[in-house]
């Protein structure tokens, strides 16, 4: 029988980071694990087995959310809900240099967290939240003191980077912004002597568009996975909807059992119901 070939690091990337070169800010363990919620939603496990996803969920509470990169579509367990599916592109390459005249590409940090947060949330570029510039280096361009375009590096997975948060508020397209700071940010990334990467939804024609005059070309297509574990409120509610169900399932039963003949036959009637009760009733093993 031949070996399963190992897992490129690119195949299942957060997973690969978390387990590798961003393992020291990994919360979780053996079966899964996740970014700080303040640094990133992203997270993994080592299959996609009942087990690791209870341990999943058991790093979740309350509203938090995961977001997964599978290379394949993957079905959760109705103890999640999914909240956001989508098709994306990997993308890998070296931009080609893209110099701007007279424009100061200037590194960012946490002084300019604020900044950086409002033009993600006006350019809606993806995830980015309050600590996410703690994984890399993170350039923007400045005009007349406003931030009105960065890109950074995210997830760190083998021997690649990837590149992410590239946005350039609307009033300040068509400049080269995006270009000068892809290839800013590539070149500290090669010099390295890591290999740049990055992901983006196949729905977003323009940014894929700008990535292939960039020089960037398609590796491979994955699925995202926004989910939540279900909240002790939405688990009762799901319980008492099975258990109604279940009531008229009985009462129809009582009525019927003369009919059917037997208290055998009556059981192998409702025995598919009991299974999903069954089911059902383990969500409240599930963190809240």
């Amino acid at each position: 029988m031949s070996a399963v070939p190992p897992l490129h690091p690119l195949d299942r990337p957060i997973w690969s980071a978390l387990t590798t070169r961003q393992r020291g800010l990994a919360e979780g363990g053996t079966d899964a694990r996740r970014f700080p919620l303040a640094i990133a939603p992203f997270a993994d496990m080592v299959d996609m087995s009942p087990e690791s996803f209870a341990a999943l969920g058991a790093l979740l509470s309350g509203p938090e959310i995961a977001v997964l990169f599978t290379p394949d579509p993957v079905t959760v367990p109705a103890a999640f809900k999914v909240l956001l599916a989508e098709t994306g592109e990997q993308m890998i390459g070296t931009p080609a240099d893209f110099a701007l005249s007279g424009v100061e590409i200037v590194t960012l940090g946490a002084a300019d967290v604020p900044a950086m947060m409002a033009l993600t949330e006006l350019t809606k570029p993806g995830p980015f939240s309050a600590r996410t510039h703690e994984l890399g280096t993170f350039l923007g361009i400045r005009v007349n003191g406003e931030l009105v375009a960065m890109t950074g590096e995210r997830m760190k997975p083998g021997n690649f980077t990837e590149m992410t948060a590239v946005c350039v508020h609307p009033d300040y397209r068509g400049r080269g912004y995006a270009q000068a700071l892809l290839a800013a940010v590539a070149r500290q990334i090669v010099a390295r002597g890591e290999i740049p990467f990055l992901h983006v939804f196949t729905s977003n024609v323009s940014a894929i568009a700008l990535y292939r005059r960039q020089a960037w070309k398609s590796a491979a297509v994955c699925t995202s996975r926004c989910c939540r574990s279900r909240g002790r409120a939405e688990v009762l509610s799901l319980l008492n909807s099975a258990l109604v169900h279940a009531s008229r399932l009985l009462a129809r039963c009582t009525v019927r059992l003369s009919q059917l003949g037997s208290i055998a036959t009556a059981f192998a009637a409702i025995r598919p119901r009991a299974a999903t009760l069954l089911l059902i009733s383990t969500f409240l093993e599930w963190p809240t």
